[in-house]
C-alpha cells in the first residue's frame, strides 16, 4: 500500500473549484475569522475555466467576429494558457491568447462557422471571457446575433420562445466533453406543458466534442405558442446551451439562458429607442406567481401604466405587452412579489423590437445575475455610440468601475468610476483612447450594489437599428477556500 501525502481542506476545496470553475465571492473577515468566529474564508483564483460558443449562422453571407478576453487586474501572476477551438474532434484552434488585459479576435465568414470549445488554465483562467457576434446583411435571418460564450451545464431556462409560423428558434447544443450528453427539451406554454412528439424531446444525443441544434417547433408539432418557455436539462453529460431565434420580417438574434429561478429578477438594458417590449415569464414550481413590475429609469422607478402587476399560474408561461415602455430613455426591468412574504420563484425574459415596418429589428434581454466582483463582455466596437452599458441596482446605492481594455489592433485602455443610485440605470459610453478593433468592458463593483448590466451593440444596416444586447454576470474568477482547523489525511489508496 502506499501512503499518501496529507492533504489539507483548503487543497481539497482548491481542487474541487479549479475543476468546476465555481467561485464564491465572500471575503475574509478583517480578524481572519468568520461571523461564527470560525477561521474566515480567503479568495483564490480559479486555476481552470471551461467555454463553449454555439455555431454562429446557417446563412452563406454571415460575417462572425469570435473575441476572447481575460482581464488582468485579479488574473494573479504567472503564466497560463487559453484556447478556443472548433467543437469537433482534432479541430484546430481558432482563438489563443497569450496574455490577460489584452483581447484577442479572430473572423469567420459564412455557415461553416464553427461552434467552439474551449478552457483557459493559470493566469488566464480567472474571468476568462469569450463572444461572438454575428452580421446577416439580408435575408430571412438577417440582423446582429450576439451571445456570449458559457461554461457547460445541466439546467437551462429559455423563456420568449415561439413555435408560431413565422419563427424558427433552434436550440443550439454542444458538447465539449469526451462522453456523449443525453440532453431532454420540454415546452411550457399559457396552458402547461405543451404534448411533445412521441420520442423526439427525449433523450437528445449529443456526441462527444460536437454541436447539434434542433428546431423547437418540430419537438411539439401542431403547437402554435406565440409565447413560451423551453427547459434544457441533461439525463448524463453536460452542454453549452443556447436558442437562435429568427422571425420573418423582424430578424433575428440569439436568446440566452435566463438566470436561475427567483422570486425578484432584473432584466437590464432595454434601450431608449424601443419600439415593442414584451415580457415573457414561467414559474418552475407548485406556487401560482403574482409580480410587480417597475421600471428602472435614470431618475428612479416607475409602474409600466396599465401593467403594474402581472399573476402567473404555476407550471404555465404568462406575457404582457409592455409597448414603448422606456419612452426615450433606455432602463431596465424589475420583476418583485407583490407580496414580499409570499414569493414564487420564476424565470423571464424580454423580446425587444427596434425600428418599424421593414426596418425592425429584434433582441432578446434574459433576466441577469448581479455583476458580483467583477463581470466582463468581450466584443465591443469602437464606432461613437455603437457599445453602450447599462448599470442598474435594484435595492441600494452602488459604486462601480468600468473599464475598457485595450482594442484587439491597439489602444489604451480607460476606466471611470460611476455612481448608480438604488432602484435607477444608468448608461455610459466608455471605449480605448485610440481604440482600435473590438475591445472588452469590465464592471467591477466597488461598494454597494447589487449591480446588474449590460451592453447594447449596435451595427445599424441600411436603416435597420441592427443590434443585439449581452447581460455581464459575475466572471466567477476566484473561489472561497477554508481555512482548515486541522489536515484531511488520506493514507491508503
Amino acid at each position: 500500500m502506499k501512503q499518501r501525502a496529507p492533504l489539507t481542506l483548503a487543497a481539497v476545496t482548491a481542487a474541487l473549484a479549479a475543476l468546476t470553475g465555481v467561485a464564491a465571492l465572500t471575503a475574509p473577515a478583517a480578524d481572519g475569522k468568520a461571523a461564527d468566529g470560525k477561521p474566515a474564508a480567503a479568495r483564490m483564483p480559479v486555476e481552470r475555466s471551461l467555454l463553449v460558443c454555439p455555431g454562429p449562422s446557417s446563412s452563406d453571407i454571415a460575417e462572425t467576429t469570435y473575441t476572447s478576453f481575460t482581464p488582468g487586474a485579479a488574473a494573479g501572476e504567472g503564466k497560463g494558457s487559453a484556447r478556443l477551438l472548433g467543437a469537433t474532434k482534432d479541430a484546430k484552434p481558432v482563438l489563443e491568447p497569450k496574455e490577460a488585459g489584452k483581447p484577442v479576435g479572430a473572423t469567420a465568414s459564412g455557415a461553416d462557422a464553427p461552434a467552439l470549445t474551449g478552457s483557459a488554465d493559470g493566469a488566464l483562467a480567472p474571468g476568462w471571457t469569450a463572444q461572438l457576434t454575428t452580421k446577416v446583411s439580408v435575408g430571412r435571418t438577417r440582423g446582429v446575433l450576439g451571445v456570449g460564450c458559457t461554461a457547460p451545464g445541466t439546467d437551462f431556462w429559455f423563456p420568449a420562445v415561439s413555435t408560431v409560423k413565422g419563427r424558427e428558434d433552434y436550440v443550439h447544443l454542444t458538447n465539449p466533453d469526451d462522453a456523449a450528453a443525453i440532453v431532454d427539451i420540454k415546452v411550457f406554454g399559457p396552458d402547461g406543458p405543451a404534448k411533445p412528439d412521441a420520442g423526439t424531446s427525449e433523450s437528445i444525443r449529443v456526441d462527444p466534442k460536437s454541436t447539434k441544434t434542433v428546431l423547437l417547433s418540430t419537438l411539439v408539432p401542431g403547437a402554435q405558442l406565440a409565447d413560451a418557455t423551453a427547459h434544457v436539462t441533461t439525463r448524463a453529460g453536460r452542454v453549452g446551451a443556447s436558442v437562435q431565434v429568427g422571425e420573418e420580417g423582424v430578424g433575428a438574434d440569439w436568446l440566452p439562458a435566463s438566470v436561475d429561478p427567483a422570486g425578484s429578477l432584473v432584466l437590464p438594458g432595454i434601450p431608449a429607442d424601443a419600439a415593442a417590449v414584451k415580457l415573457v415569464v414561467f414559474v418552475p414550481g407548485e406556487e401560482d406567481a403574482d409580480l410587480k413590475l417597475r421600471l428602472a429609469a435614470p431618475g428612479g422607478s416607475i409602474s409600466p401604466a396599465g401593467n403594474e402587476q402581472l399573476h402567473v399560474k404555476a407550471g404555465m408561461t404568462a406575457s404582457a405587452d409592455l409597448k414603448d415602455l422606456t419612452r426615450g430613455e433606455a432602463g431596465s426591468l424589475l420583476l418583485t412579489p407583490s407580496d414580499p412574504k409570499k414569493s414564487a420563484p420564476v424565470v423571464a425574459a424580454l423580446r425587444v423590437v427596434r425600428g418599424s415596418g421593414a426596418k425592425q429589428e429584434i433582441g432578446f434581454i434574459p433576466a441577469t445575475g448581479p455583476v458580483g466582483s467583477r463581470a466582463t463582455v468581450a466584443d465591443n466596437r469602437p464606432e461613437e455610440n455603437t457599445t453602450v452599458l447599462s448599470l442598474t441596482a435594484p435595492g441600494a446605492d452602488a459604486k462601480v468601475k468600468v473599464t475598457a481594455s485595450p482594442g484587439t489592433g491597439g489602444g489604451e485602455a480607460a476606466s471611470k468610476d460611476v455612481d448608480v443610485k438604488a432602484g435607477t440605470t444608468q448608461t455610459l459610453v466608455l471605449a480605448p483612447a485610440g481604440g482600435k478593433g473590438s475591445y472588452a468592458l469590465t464592471v467591477e463593483t466597488v461598494s454597494g450594489g447589487p449591480v446588474h448590466a449590460s451592453r447594447t451593440l449596435s451595427l445599424p444596416h441600411e436603416g435597420i437599428a441592427m443590434f443585439t444586447v449581452q447581460g455581464l454576470s459575475d466572471d466567477r474568477s476566484t473561489v472561497s477556500v477554508p481555512k482548515a482547523a486541522q489536515d484531511l489525511s488520506v493514507l491508503t489508496r
